[in-house]
């Protein structure tokens, strides 16, 4: 009889990330015959970038194979450092800057390297689901503050006053947000700065990883950027996932006071030591080489949302408007609740939805309740035309047909 491992209080309600489970889920129905389109995933369809391949297959040759510093190679460091002032005037010294194994470890390492039982963490609604399991496995608890649709869903100011406590440690500000698409301009941010200027003691979590990923002439910047009194409790985060499409990559990175870099290398040592050198070497590519590729992918993005938008606005009850960045459509799905499938069932929720879009026709959405709103999905539009035209035929037939 095998025997049931003991498991920590701390796994109690943490489950596998929802994105994790929806791409096996994925996997397993294009392996049993189905025409499955994945409309949940965070991947781009676009290729690494030449220069970037070219210079992890350079390195592999000259023999850079062997573990590298925890915190990253001098030379991704200094490519990070560069990029920062380049991208948002901030300038930092090396041992502010920390390599990690792609964002999310970047963000878990500092929240763990932080929060103690019964310290808070607010977490703006609609988020991305490991920030709240991500401070549960910290010890802390998630505060959520729903974000209104008329403001955007943005966080106000107000409402980040309400929900600051004597136990708020962090705030969390995803910039664009993913998964609404939200971008939080100059003076969206100044706004915020001016709230926790008062509160000395919280510190800002500052997620850009699809800082590049912008519409309309906008532009993603960073709270350190916009207030500097509050750079020195701000830890900004990116990655070369998303703006680079090096989703499999595996490279973030973390910006922020010395002093908390150096706890973050330190669980990061324990933990998954240092990030992948072949990785690495095609990062500093990434980073110091041209940088049209992000405008030339933005436009295309930004046409693809556009259609996008305009099939799932032509469904019966669903609606959506284009969002300022990232490569998501948050789609309300209000008009289709309470109606019934073919076979009698009710969709009740977005999740229902959800299931129903999956066995009826052959689609992968998120669910918004997994993204703490609801009743909306979220869906990518990160697609070739004609995978998203597919889709828009799929999702307007599988509407028509429920009752």
């Amino acid at each position: 009889m095998t025997a049931t491992p003991i498991l920590s209080p701390r796994m109690s309600g943490i489950k596998a990330s929802p994105a994790s489970v929806l791409r096996r889920r994925a996997r397993e129905l294009r392996a049993a015959g189905r025409d499955i389109i994945e409309l949940s995933s965070g991947n781009l369809d676009f290729p690494t970038p030449d220069h970037a391949i070219a210079a992890a297959h350079e390195a592999a040759l000259r023999g850079e194979t062997r573990y590298t510093d925890v915190d990253g190679t001098p030379e991704l460091k200094r490519a990070v450092q560069a990029a920062l002032l380049r991208d948002h005037r901030l300038d930092y010294r090396l041992d502010e800057i920390v390599i990690t194994n792609g964002s999310t470890q970047a963000l878990f390492n500092a929240l763990l390297a932080t929060l103690a039982p019964e310290d808070e963490v607010i977490v703006p609604a609609p988020y991305w689901t490991p920030y709240l399991d991500q401070v549960r496995l910290a010890g802390a608890t998630p505060v959520i503050v729903p974000c209104a649709q008329n403001n955007g869903f943005k966080l106000r100011a107000e409402d980040l006053q309400a929900a600051i406590s004597a136990r708020t440690r962090w705030i969390v500000i995803n910039n664009p947000v993913n998964p609404s698409g939200a971008v939080y301009s100059a003076e969206d941010l100044a706004d915020l700065a001016a709230i926790l200027l008062q509160h000395p003691d919280i510190w800002m979590l500052a997620d850009g990883l699809y800082e590049h990923i912008v519409f309309d002439g906008r532009a993603a910047p960073t709270l350190a950027q916009i207030e500097p009194r509050v750079r020195p409790r701000t830890l900004t985060v990116s990655g070369l996932a998303k703006s680079y499409a090096m989703m499999g990559w595996r490279i973030g990175y973390a910006a922020g006071p010395s002093a908390l870099i150096r706890e973050m290398i330190t669980i990061q040592s324990q933990t998954t030591s240092g990030a992948s050198s072949i990785s690495q070497a095609a990062a500093v590519a990434a980073l110091e080489g041209t940088q049209d590729v992000l405008a030339e992918r933005a436009a295309i993005l930004r046409a693809r949302r556009d259609r996008f938008a305009e099939l799932v606005n032509g469904c019966s009850g669903l609606s959506c408007t284009p969002p300022e960045g990232t490569f998501y459509l948050l789609v309300s799905c209000a008009g289709v609740i309470g109606k019934h499938a073919a076979d009698g069932k009710v969709i009740a929720t977005d999740r229902d939805f959800a299931s129903y879009l999956l066995e009826h026709a052959d689609l992968v959405v998120f669910p918004g309740e997994d993204l703490g709103l609801s009743p909306y999905i979220r869906v990518s539009f990160a697609n070739p035309s004609s995978i998203s035209e597919e889709a828009g035929r799929r999702l307007k037939r599988a509407c028509e047909a429920l009752q």
